[in-house]
């Protein structure tokens, strides 16, 4: 079977099983955009689903065979497809089929300037600021995010310059189906350990990553893991970013006050270059504008356009979210699902001057909660208030026999309640004039936070 690079050039006309996924929409209307015949089918009825079709895809809502008409040349999936999924059995059989991150690394070859941007922690954050600062330099990115960006109200966008900001996800070494352009390297931690097995393998994949980038690699030089899986690279431009004075890119003199709101001024080999603000929360995003800062920055855009979106960003969908305040209760909504990321995220909302913070976490897979079961326990300590619901095992089944009380029993001033609807009602009783709650969580505990904003409106 011919590659899915030479199939593109052959083809017009592509059928996408789960066309509605924040994953995949984005890539159905980039090749929408570049002339493609698109159609595709999901089970959900969401957001996505309806405005892929409004742009012009022929969209079919259940998955069955009968959706693939003889019509069509290429079918990309996307891997949240569970087995015996007949659209996607019949699919295989009978039409070129390939899985959505060979799709995402053939459209990294289109253009010039693809700017992968890659870690354990941060990528949507980044990819979302890289995304807006070009946007407000008239640089035209194409891009594809993993949460929804603001400002252009959707999780991607084609733009007709050569430049692509792409979220380049480790999981499942997705990534390595990429050739980037300029590779961003945020961190690297101990994650995905059901796939990955420990960190030795994860430094592997990024380093793999790093040898099929093309040009330029920008990485974080305050970051141990990163510096030494960045050891003895060749052929590429090396940049680094960071806090510490050894870095050609440097924030100093950083000021972050509480509330959604901080500040640094930049320096580029021991040189002031400009004074940065933000109106997102937490000293972490120092570096993540920061690493936005400078692949904007050498994909030409110019320093006063960049600031101003970097300054306008008010951050990406499920990225400490504001969802509103309601009976004097602010409700935020935040992806966070590693006990770094929680950590930075609950450090940052203790900082805000709330009477009470409420961590409300839903755990993610059986093996990451079981290996990194103290962890957890141990950054959920720092909110006042801690609900834990249930485990989403997600793709696993519990052979491990862990269960959510085995968490929140290590937690003080912890309760855990199974059901979300139970959760929403008990922080609707609960929770107090001045307290903020967070939702944590990548698997569907966001439901919470909009269950509770009905449940305090009404």
């Amino acid at each position: 079977m011919k590659n899915i690079d030479t199939l593109l050039k052959e083809v017009k006309r592509i059928h996408f099983i789960g066309i509605g996924g924040s994953g995949m929409c984005p890539l159905a209307e980039i090749m929408l955009s570049l002339g493609y015949n698109i159609s595709g089918s999901d089970n959900n009825d969401t957001e996505t689903f309806r405005k892929i079709e409004k742009e012009g895809a022929k969209v079919y809502l259940g998955q069955v065979k009968e959706n693939l008409t003889d019509d069509i040349e290429l079918v990309i999936y996307t891997n949240a497809i569970l087995k015996g999924n007949e659209e996607l059995d019949y699919a295989k059989e009978h039409f070129p089929t390939f899985e959505r991150a060979e799709l995402l690394g053939a459209v990294s070859r289109i253009f010039s300037n693809c700017i992968g941007i890659c870690g354990t922690h941060g990528k949507t954050t980044t990819s979302s600021m890289t995304t807006q600062a070009l946007l407000t330099a008239n640089l035209d990115p194409s891009a594809v995010i993993g949460g929804k960006l603001p400002v252009i109200d959707a999780y991607g966008r084609y733009g007709k310059s050569e430049n692509f900001v792409c979220e380049s996800c480790e999981f499942n070494n997705t990534f390595l189906h990429m050739n980037a352009d300029m590779a961003v390297i945020l961190n690297i931690d101990e994650d995905h350990l059901d796939f990955f097995g420990n960190l030795d393998n994860i430094k592997k994949s990024f380093r793999e990553f790093c040898e099929n980038t093309t040009k330029t690699i920008i990485y974080n030089g305050d970051d141990k893991n990163t510096c030494d899986m960045l050891e003895g690279i060749e052929n590429k431009e090396l940049v680094s970013f960071g806090k510490n004075e050894s870095n050609e890119w440097v924030a100093k003199n950083i000021v972050v006050p509480g509330g959604f709101h901080s500040e640094y001024d930049v320096y580029h080999n021991n040189e002031f270059v400009t004074h940065v603000e933000l109106s997102v929360p937490g000293e972490h995003n120092i570096l993540n504008s920061l690493a936005a800062f400078v692949a904007s920055y050498l994909s030409g855009a110019e320093i006063d356009k960049i600031c101003k979106g970097l300054k306008e960003f008010k951050g990406a969908g499920r990225r400490f979210e504001l969802k509103g305040t309601y009976r004097g209760v602010t409700i935020v909504d935040d992806y966070a699902h590693h006990p770094k990321e929680i950590e930075v995220t609950l450090n940052a909302a203790m900082k805000m001057g709330y009477k009470r913070v409420w961590a409300v976490h839903q755990p993610f897979t059986y093996t990451r909660t079981s290996k990194l079961l103290d962890d957890f326990a141990r950054v959920l300590q720092i909110a006042d208030k801690c609900v834990i619901s249930e485990i989403m095992g997600s793709r696993e089944v519990n052979t491990i026999g862990i269960k959510a009380t085995d968490l929140s029993n290590k937690i003080p001033n912890c309760i855990q309640i199974d059901k979300l609807e139970d959760i929403a009602s008990y922080l609707a009783e609960n929770c107090e004039d001045g307290d903020l709650v967070i939702t944590l969580g990548c698997g569907d505990v966001y439901k919470v936070s909009r269950m509770l904003v009905k449940k305090l409106s009404d």
